[in-house]
This record gives C-alpha cells, sequence and structure tokens, in this order.
C-alpha cells in the first residue's frame, strides 16, 4: 500500500514539474518579471504587483483581514514597519514563537525559470525553513528577479556571507519537510 502512494504521488510531483517546466518553456522570450508571475501563480503561488509602497500597504492589510492573521514572524525591521503601518503594530514578533500564524519575509530572489523564491539565513535567521508558518507572506522588488538559479548563485558569491539557501515555489511545493498542501505563499512584488 505504501508503495503504491509513493508511486502516486511521485508521478504527481514529476507532473507538476513537468508542467512548469512546459509553461515556462512557453515563456521563454517573455519579460522575466511576466515569466516569474506566470510560473509563481501557476504552482499556487498568490502574487500581486504594486507600484508602490502605498499599494503594497492595501495589498497587505488586505492578506492579514482576509487571512484572519493574529501574529506574524518578522525579522526584517523594514517589513516590521509596515506590519505596524497597516494598524498591526502587536501582530509581529522577530522571533519564531509557537503562536504565529503567518511569517512576513524578505528573500534573496525570484527565479523566473521556475516560478521559485530563493531564501537565505539573512531571510529566516537560524530557524530551518520547516519550522515556518504555513502562511508566508514575502516582499520583494522587480529587481530581484533572476532568469534561472545559476544567475542567483552568481550573485550570491559576489555578495559572499550566504548560508542555509533554500526555495520555495507556490502551495504545491514543499519546503524542506512541509508537505505541498500546507503552504500558501504571497508575494508582493513592488516596483524598485
Amino acid at each position: 500500500m505504501a508503495k503504491w502512494f509513493k508511486n502516486l504521488f511521485g508521478k504527481q510531483e514529476e507532473h507538476r514539474v513537468d508542467d512548469v517546466l512546459k509553461l515556462g518553456e512557453k515563456l521563454k522570450n517573455a519579460d522575466l518579471d511576466v515569466k516569474f508571475a506566470q510560473l509563481f501563480t501557476h504552482s499556487g503561488g498568490l502574487f500581486n504587483y504594486c507600484a508602490n509602497e502605498q499599494e503594497a500597504l492595501q495589498v497587505l492589510y488586505k492578506i492579514f483581514a482576509s487571512e484572519h492573521l493574529q501574529k506574524s514572524f518578522c525579522p526584517d525591521e523594514t517589513l516590521q514597519k509596515f506590519i505596524s503601518a497597516i494598524g498591526k503594530a502587536q501582530n509581529w514578533t522577530p522571533e519564531l514563537a509557537p503562536n504565529v500564524d503567518s511569517a512576513f519575509l524578505t528573500c534573496e530572489y525570484l527565479i523566473a525559470y521556475d516560478g521559485r523564491i530563493m531564501l537565505s539565513h539573512n531571510n529566516i535567521l537560524h530557524y530551518p525553513p520547516s519550522t515556518l508558518p504555513k502562511k508566508i507572506i514575502f516582499m520583494a522588488t522587480v529587481s530581484q528577479i533572476v532568469p534561472d538559479l545559476n544567475a542567483a548563485m552568481m550573485k550570491i558569491k559576489r555578495k559572499s556571507n550566504f548560508k542555509n539557501l533554500t526555495s520555495i515555489s507556490g502551495k504545491n511545493a514543499s519546503l524542506d519537510g512541509l508537505g505541498a498542501s500546507e503552504n500558501k505563499l504571497f508575494l508582493i512584488l513592488l516596483e524598485d
């Protein structure tokens, strides 16, 4: 019975990866931001483009309200100010506590090739990715979009001081042990 489940879910994962790669091939001549957005949403992520910080604040407020978020893990000081600006000053903590129901994070890069978001210890501190809440809101800028993993790794090598790299995409993917149906990812992409 276990082998049957493994075969069934293994095949579903292969089909999902194949679907993303096929869509990526169709979009190979598209602008990087369009390609990333298409592939991120295709894999189940919720994408929000914002022309300025005011729009980003409105989107963040709507996400907090619609998802009934009470406490968010937010280690980034700039993002903490965003949460406070929407009237949720008491709704974040810089530590990953048991009572958090979401995370509001920055990321290193957005990978257009397959719609994945690359994270490092700069974004999630010393916490293992598997301990992150099921609902994660990312804030990134258009300039963080790179064509593929190789481009992201080249940029990381130049900057150095990165460790614990991982990536995530949509709710159909897993993040270091989180089950596929458990993740709900939001991306607020800000024009820079």
